[in-house]
């Protein structure tokens, strides 16, 4: 491998696709991103585009530099495909609520510690597509960062324990479980689970020359947008954590020992020799955008008196639902009354996140979590000093600064790992 080699991450994450690559010494030396056209309508056709145009955009000199490229994607959000690797089903996105039934019966046959459980579950979502597309092709069940993968290999039918966890793999005994058969589950669409930074394949041939990448290009197994986006902060001690401030909030704290309590949408991710506790609620910055346009939220951000609390006790949901710190199909939005004033409307909102994400890390130290010793803050609402500041006040905790906060940068670190495996 040549000391010049570069490593490719792209996240797919829930307003649109980012691409960063890295050199040897983790030296970030591109980035790119490409908007969703609509966010709320995603598709894997869109997916691709969103990737095919970071692609060409990419100089060409950069790309024969590649030696890795591994992807991540958006927790739970799952299609089926045919032998080919074509869409044989709609998909359904990390936060579609439809397959509720579904839920219900996967909770009485699931163990309770089982990533499958609750309204998050993949697996759920699997059961409705199944019972949706009945008569279709169905070959591969797949997620978002699967399908990418398998179409940048021609190599479907792959996958990663982090994305899995959710889909029902057992990550502590390394398996997919027996109770699968209660469920009528058909095993052979199920994806060959590999940890995140494996080499699996080197890319096709054609997509090789369609882009200009190096024929020996190696595919590696990622994981979610959220644990990416842990793994580029630097985090890496017992007890730190990461709060992720994008579209949604979601939280990880390093753990020796997992946990895992669907009653709060709690689960596990395995991370090297220990654990990934924590849950994404539904609430966060998509919320923000639905009253205010980026640049009001520019505007007034200067303006914001974070050491002055609003009292506005809001629970700011874009949805009806939330899944933690605790699990709740049927929650609603709280956020009223408005103020006439926008900018105690929008701190009001903050400070309702902010006391979310305190809830989250309180939820976890009741179920045994490691005493919390630090939150690093990645995602766009990491960059708001303000909301910062009123984060440290509901948290009381050491607020440290990410080595970086990007997911791409962060799945970009596990395509350099799987190379050198």
């Amino acid at each position: 491998m040549s000391n010049d080699s570069l490593y490719a991450g792209v996240d797919f994450g829930t307003s649109g696709c980012r691409l960063v690559l890295i050199d040897r010494q983790k030296n970030q030396v591109y980035h790119q991103q490409q908007r969703y056209p609509h966010p709320e309508k995603q598709s894997p056709e869109v997916w691709w585009e969103s990737l095919s145009q970071l692609l060409l955009a990419c100089p060409v000199n950069l790309k024969q530099k590649l030696a890795a490229i591994a992807i991540d994607g958006t927790s739970g959000t799952l299609l089926l495909a045919d032998k080919e690797g074509n869409p044989s089903s709609c998909n359904l996105m990390y936060n579609d609520a439809r397959a509720r039934d579904e839920a219900k019966l996967v909770s009485v046959i699931a163990p309770p510690e089982s990533g499958a459980q609750g309204t998050s579950s993949s697996l759920a979502r699997l059961m409705w597509l199944l019972k949706h597309y009945p008569n279709a092709p169905h070959r591969y069940v797949l997620h978002q960062a699967d399908w990418i993968m398998g179409k940048l290999a021609n190599n479907y039918g792959h996958s990663d324990e982090n994305n899995c966890l959710k889909l029902g793999y057992d990550s502590v005994k390394g398996q997919w479980p027996a109770w699968f058969a209660d469920l009528s589950i058909p095993l052979n669409v199920l994806p060959e689970v590999h940890k995140p930074a494996s080499n699996i394949a080197t890319v096709d041939e054609q997509i090789a020359q369609q882009f200009a990448l190096p024929l020996n290009l190696a595919i590696v197994t990622g994981t979610t947008d959220s644990i990416a986006a842990f793994i580029a902060t630097g985090a890496t001690k017992v007890g730190e954590a990461v709060t992720s401030l994008g579209s949604t909030l979601a939280i990880k704290l390093i753990s020796d020992t997992p946990i895992f309590a669907p009653e709060y949408g709690v689960y596990s991710h395995r991370l090297g020799g220990n654990w990934l506790i924590g849950g994404a609620s539904n609430s966060g910055g998509a919320v923000l955008l639905k009253y205010f346009s980026p640049q009001q939220l520019t505007a007034m951000t200067p303006l914001l008196k974070p050491d002055s609390p609003t009292s506005l006790s809001y629970y700011p949901l874009l949805k009806t639902g939330e899944r933690f710190p605790f699990a709740d199909p049927d929650k609603k939005a709280r956020l009223t009354p408005r103020p006439e004033n926008d900018i105690l409307y929008f701190q009001g909102i903050l400070e309702g996140i902010a006391e979310i994400e305190a809830q989250a890390y309180q939820r976890l130290a009741e179920l045994g979590a490691p005493e919390l010793r630090a939150v690093y803050s990645v995602g766009g609402g990491s960059k708001n000093t303000a909301w910062t500041t009123i984060r440290q006040h509901k948290l009381q905790i050491k607020m440290k600064t990410p080595d970086n906060t990007d997911a791409a940068y962060g799945v970009a670190l596990l395509a350099r790992e799987g190379s050198h495996r």
